[in-house]
């Protein structure tokens, strides 16, 4: 069966994974955290994407961020893909792939859903059991929207900026969104469509983006389409057989 097109368009914040083959690991020290993102910042300068919010795991990172273009997306991560898997072979004397298939993502509506993906971004590690108390992940760029530190790959999105006029008010709202997180119900809502490639957003913005991209962005109802009666079928017979005779 033919690979379902991926989602990507210009403008549009996009919610995306990419995963290690199974077993292996994309980082396995601060050191690789380190050179996985300048590699990133690189790339993203370089294809005009802005990158909301990152973590990086284990073997996967997840990225919320917009571009510029319609390819920039998929040109900044296969960028990152080709130099810092040649920089992590050469540093831990290993060959081979790293990437387990391309990567995944969602396009979704700003207004309704970048905020809430943002949490689900930076309160992965709390999440998953990686990290114990807010800020204490420094592999995510939940220290940067917590004013613990300055984070050179981060561009926030105009949404975040409208959360206090001051640094210290965002700082402190986005903490309180922290802490609120997401329901079990968002988390796997962002998640679902992030996997599967569908869009999040109200009616208007799925009809615009489906009409950009060419293809279904919702997955269509479950079950056989309900059978159209004709008005032809619908109308009382005329007289019945005793009638008839």
């Amino acid at each position: 069966m033919a690979r379902m097109q991926r989602l990507s368009g210009a403008d549009w914040p996009h919610l995306v994974v990419q995963r290690a083959h199974e077993g292996q690991a994309i980082v396995r020290d601060d050191a690789d955290v380190a050179m996985l993102l300048g590699t990133l910042k690189e790339a993203a300068r370089e294809e005009l994407v802005a990158v909301h919010a990152y973590v990086i795991s284990i073997d996967h990172f997840h990225l919320l961020a917009t571009p510029s273009t319609d390819d920039g997306l998929s040109r900044m991560v296969q960028s990152v893909g080709r130099r810092y898997v040649a920089a992590h072979n050469r540093r831990h004397d290993r060959q081979g792939g790293l990437w387990s298939g391309r990567y995944r993502c969602t396009v979704i509506e700003a207004a309704r859903y970048l905020l809430d993906a943002m949490v689900f971004v930076e309160q992965h590690a709390l999440r998953v059991g990686d990290a114990q108390h807010l800020g204490e992940d420094r592999w995510s760029s939940v220290g940067h929207h917590l004013g613990l530190r300055a984070d050179p790959l981060i561009q926030d999105h105009p949404l975040f900026w409208a959360l206090g006029n001051t640094p210290f008010e965002r700082e402190a709202a986005w903490r309180r969104r922290l802490e609120e997180g997401l329901s079990s119900k968002k988390v796997a809502e962002l998640s679902n469509a992030m996997h599967k490639g569908w869009a999040l957003g109200s009616d208007e913005f799925l009809q615009k983006v489906q009409a950009s991209v060419g293809r279904h962005v919702q997955p269509k109802p479950r079950g056989r389409p309900r059978k159209q009666v004709s008005p032809a079928s619908e109308a009382p017979e005329q007289g019945t057989p005793l009638e008839k005779q």
